[in-house]
């Protein structure tokens, strides 16, 4: 629980002060009494007194002032509420080591397939993008709430040469910022998924892409795809298909994304399931006032009650 207009709590150090002053009364009505030397002639001529009853409704009363103090606070909730803008961009490596046979069939087959059961388990309310990149990257499909029409460009996706990480990126940011007319002035909550297999090797550094990404507040959750033991054939030579995963966890780390680690296509399936999870909402505080005042007015009612049956008189 958090309180959005903390300042007044404050004025609980004047109910503190109160209740001090209450203590230091009675202990002075006690000393007073102790005065008289005859006790048993005190107890003739002096009044009966309600004894612990009369600190109860005084205890009453000083809970319901401190219940009033904190509602003027407004004491509020952290709840997890859905993300009606919530935009997901899946951004595809289509480079030449995508074509690797360590995952079965290829990298890039079982990366379509899983990016596909990803976007079709995301709910209604998301919108979703797609963007691919090796040496350049472009925006496959605009964010929208059409699953299907993502799903069916998916499959559409062809190897292209390079590996542009970095170009990716900025790719999947430009088109988060061109959501709709007020996401320049109130950008969406949005986050980037994006797969690789390979070593940045065209375009602007993926450093550069982490900051920027870092700064419009839009985590990268990245998966290094491929067991990395895999041989290629690019223009008649072959070569190792390799992963650089530190560039992939550096772009995480920077960005609180996600990193992860996918050797196969279950292993993929199950990644996008944890990044669709964590995506679904949003924390926010949500005011509480009434609950506050509601208790505050049983306290107030019990003091009352309590003041007229054991003096018949209201505090």
């Amino acid at each position: 629980m958090t309180f959005l207009n903390a300042g007044w709590l404050w004025l609980l150090l004047l109910v503190a002060a109160l209740a001090l002053t209450y203590v230091l009364l009675q202990h002075q009505r006690r000393t007073y009494a102790l005065r008289f030397t005859n006790l048993a002639l005190l107890d003739q001529v002096a009044p009966r007194r309600p004894g612990w009853r009369r600190h109860l409704t005084a205890t009453l009363f000083l809970l319901t002032t401190t219940i009033l103090v904190c509602a003027l606070a407004q004491p509020a909730m952290p709840v997890d509420v859905p993300r009606e803008r919530a935009t997901i961009i899946v951004a595809i490596d289509v480079s030449p080591s995508m074509a690797a046979a360590d995952v079965d069939p290829d990298r890039l087959t079982a990366a379509k397939n899983s990016a596909q059961s990803f976007v079709d388990t995301l709910p209604d309310r998301f919108n979703v993008g797609l963007v691919a990149f090796s040496s350049t990257a472009g925006v496959v499909a605009t964010p929208s709430h059409d699953h299907q029409a993502i799903a069916d460009s998916i499959a559409t996706l062809q190897i292209s040469p390079g590996t542009g990480i970095g170009e990716g990126v900025f790719a999947s940011l430009q088109s988060i910022n061109s959501f709709d007319e007020a996401a320049a002035a109130n950008p969406p909550p949005a986050a980037i998924v994006l797969l690789s297999d390979g070593e940045n090797t065209s375009g602007r550094p993926v450093s550069s892409a982490a900051r920027a990404a870092a700064t419009a507040d839009v985590p990268v959750s990245t998966i290094a795809f491929g067991t990395g033991a895999s041989i290629i054939e690019i223009n008649g030579q072959y070569v190792e298909a390799d992963i650089d995963k530190a560039a992939l966890r550096d772009l995480a780390h920077t960005t609180d994304g996600h990193f992860y680690e996918a050797q196969s296509e279950a292993e993929l399936e199950n990644v996008y399931t944890d990044i669709g999870s964590s995506l679904g909402t949003e924390t926010v505080h949500r005011d509480i006032v009434t609950l506050f005042v509601g208790i505050a007015l049983i306290f107030a009612l019990a003091t009352a009650t309590t003041s007229l049956l054991w003096f018949q008189r209201l505090p």
